[in-house]
């Protein structure tokens, strides 16, 4: 990392909260599919938790590249942070575990971390679009 990154880096995390909605877009055939998920920010990492049967799980499985955009206003400005990266379906049931504990909403939909229905992905930026307040120009980490 560019130490000149650095300030920028730090002020694009700020805007992760524990959970926000994004809008996930894979990859079917050479088809974008595009839809919003709640994208969980802990431990500096990306998760998402979904159902394991999930059409965008078979379609990370296929193809691994994934983008997600953050929309946000401030200052009454639209700003977004778009992330291109690599999603990876995580089998440890200690990370899973950890991730579930951190969402009220888990059991809304699964029964406990061995329940074969849930899945966890997790999303490793590789390229950062930002759209700051007040700019039109975005800038690429």
């Amino acid at each position: 990392m560019n130490n000149n990154d650095r300030p920028i880096k730090e002020e694009i995390w700020a805007h992760f909260k524990d959970f926000q909605y994004v809008f996930l877009a894979t990859e079917e055939g050479d088809q974008p599919r595009v839809r919003p998920v709640t994208l969980i920010y802990l431990d500096k990492s990306l998760w998402i938790i979904t159902g394991a049967s999930s059409t965008k799980v078979m379609q990370i499985q296929e193809n691994p590249k994934v983008e997600f955009c953050l929309y946000y206003q401030r200052e009454g400005k639209d700003c977004y942070v778009r992330v291109a990266g690599k999603a990876s379906i995580i089998a440890d049931r200690e990370i899973k575990a950890k991730v579930a504990g951190h969402c009220d909403f888990f059991g809304n939909y699964w029964k406990s971390v061995d329940d074969p229905g849930y899945a966890l992905i997790e999303i490793c930026p590789i390229e950062i679009e930002y759209l700051r307040p007040g700019e039109s120009q975005t800038r690429k980490i």
